[in-house]
């Protein structure tokens, strides 16, 4: 069947949509709705057997759910409506929500139901439940939806029943510092993450914030700023404290939108001094767990030791990736046989952090510091000879992030997660050692489709063309649970000592073909003349990324229509769960 998926974004919903519809044998394609363009003619022009809107921020033109079937996935149970469904869900503490796949009518949301399911909404960021509970509750009544479509003798059931509640604007979203407690003053901030943020008042400017993670040791005054950690603010409540790790400066009246950058980078000399607290270990060698906010972590059960990171929408700066490093330096002097990385529940990698990039006084100085780091971090991780490595995504992976996850022995992937393993929406030709660790899992052929293509790639796709070792069927929250458990396993093999035994031999076998140095000059090149170039489309692409600018038109590589044997994709338009952006 052809499916044209209409959305507003190619975003991480979207993307994961067109992955397992191609997975389930349909031709797919995208238009997105964009000002000034008509979507009513886009959509005549492929003549769809089916149209479905993912993830859409406007309603459908009457031309067009009046001449095709169009169903529309709402983030919100049977009979909720409105624009901020899932905001509302998590700041109002609901536990338990579900995803609608709808018939287009004239009135929002109000149309014949086509699938449902249901999902918990465990106490997270917005953004985390959409790309997690969300999204998987989604493909389940999507693929129920267009199989009922496609017997052609469903007949979908009205609503007899809705609600329709409001957008929750900034009014709605205020903290109060001197009243609100650390549970409301997490609910507000997670139901705002990633867009729109909270608006606040913040050193002399306003500001939006984004994140928010429970402290359980530092106090102060409501409202007062404690310390810092790894350029995240903590900041105290009426009864507690929270981190704020991301900060976004509000945009100027016909100005372009500012990028999401580390708190303490975005204040700049406008923060005070305050003190630097790390995080202590997560476990320490008698196993005792420390609760506490880091973005890295790392304990050990066993014989496998486990470091996890998690950086706000995946993106690592130059100062991620040295921590990171610093950290699996520290990793490989444990007496492990098994080391893990990642296993958190959401994003494992997309690569630099271009808003940081696009920050920085001289972005193509940046950009080049911070492919280095990620390219020190992959390679340190290729040339661990004396135990396993196991990368284990529990969320997507794009560009760079995707290679740094192919620099480990083993990849492990949740069945949910979506890889993008391109880079060249972005206009670069890619690092991370990528010729080499690409090419020696799929080779040279698909290595290059991979990599020029830019559509995206299941789980199981990935896994059935080699790019992924084990894919695991659990719920988000699960993943880090199963993760151990088969890493114990793998740890306890008699085969894992013969296979690290082999490594070493394997590696010099390797350097002595083409040493890894080769192959990190010869990717380096090309992106250094790329920084450096004022006039690469690079520099363009990252600014329109950074600043959310709409493409003026649906580019060609999403308006042709495709089915297995599936590609990959360059990084989300927009990953931003949705909702009218009300900056």
């Amino acid at each position: 069947m052809y499916v044209l998926l209409v959305a507003s974004a190619f975003n991480s919903l979207t993307q994961r949509v067109h992955a397992e519809l191609r997975d389930h044998g349909h031709r797919v394609a995208v238009e997105l709705a964009l000002p000034g363009v008509s979507l009513a003619d886009a959509v005549r022009g492929h003549r769809p057997d089916l149209v479905l809107a993912p993830m859409l921020r406007t309603a459908l033109p009457e031309e067009v759910w009046a001449a095709h079937t169009c169903l529309v996935v709402h983030p919100g149970p049977v009979g909720d409506r409105g624009p901020s469904s899932l905001d509302r869900a998590v700041q109002d503490g609901e536990v338990r929500w579900g995803v609608t796949v709808l018939q287009a009518n004239a009135e929002m949301d109000a149309g014949d139901v086509w699938a449902s399911a249901e999902c918990p909404l465990p106490p997270l960021g917005k953004s985390d439940l959409y790309r997690g509970e969300i999204a998987d509750a989604a493909l389940e009544a999507v693929l129920l939806a267009v199989e009922r479509f496609a017997s052609g003798t469903y007949v979908p059931r009205p609503q007899e029943s809705g609600h329709a509640r409001p957008l929750l604007r900034q009014e709605d979203r205020r903290i109060d510092w001197q009243r609100d407690t650390t549970d409301d003053v997490l609910r507000t901030l997670r139901a705002a993450d990633s867009q729109p943020g909270v608006r606040d008042d913040l050193l002399g400017g306003e500001w939006y914030l984004h994140g928010g993670h429970r402290e359980e040791q530092l106090r102060g005054r409501p409202g007062e700023l404690l310390a810092t950690r790894d350029g995240a603010l903590c900041r105290a409540t009426a009864d507690g404290a929270v981190w704020i790790p991301e900060l976004r400066a509000r945009r100027l009246p016909g100005g372009p939108a500012a990028p999401k950058l580390p708190a303490t980078l975005a204040l700049a000399d406008r923060l005070p001094p305050l003190p630097e607290v790390p995080a202590p270990p997560h476990s320490g060698p008698d196993g005792a767990h420390h609760r506490t906010w880091s973005e890295i972590g790392y304990h050990e059960e066993g014989q496998a030791g486990f470091l996890s990171f998690s950086f706000p929408g995946g993106a690592m700066s130059t100062a991620h990736c040295r921590r990171l490093l610093d950290a699996y330096r520290t990793a490989l002097t444990r007496p492990t046989t098994v080391l893990v990385l990642g296993g958190g529940r959401d994003f494992f990698s997309n690569g630099i952090h271009l808003g940081v990039i696009e920050a920085a006084a001289d972005p193509a100085e940046e950009s080049w510091a911070n492919i280095n780091a990620m390219n020190d971090l992959a390679e340190a991780v290729l040339t661990t000879t004396d135990r396993l490595v196991v990368s284990a995504l529990g969320g997507n992976a794009a560009a760079g992030g995707a290679m740094l996850a192919l620099a480990a022995d083993e990849v492990w992937c949740r069945s949910g997660v979506v890889l993008n393993p391109s880079y060249r929406l972005m206009g670069l030709h890619g690092s991370e050692y990528w010729t080499y660790t690409l090419p020696r899992r799929v080779g040279p052929a698909l290595a290059d489709r991979l990599t020029t293509e830019a559509l995206p790639l299941s789980a199981t796709a990935a896994h059935g063309l080699g790019l992924v070792d084990r894919t695991v069927s659990c719920a988000p929250g699960d993943f880090s649970r199963e993760t151990q458990r088969l890493a114990a396993r793998l740890a306890a093999l008699p085969a894992t000592a013969s296979r690290i035994a082999g490594k070493k031999a394997a590696r010099e076998r390797d350097e002595a073909v083409r040493p890894l140095a080769a192959h990190r000059e010869a990717e380096l090149a090309p992106m250094r003349r790329t920084f450096f170039d004022p006039d690469a489309p690079y520099h363009a692409l990252r600014r329109a990324f950074v600043r959310k600018e709409r493409p003026v038109a649906t580019p060609l590589h999403l308006r042709a229509s495709s089915a297995r044997p599936p590609a990959v994709t360059g990084l989300a338009a927009s990953d931003a769960a949705p909702g009218p952006d009300c900056c």
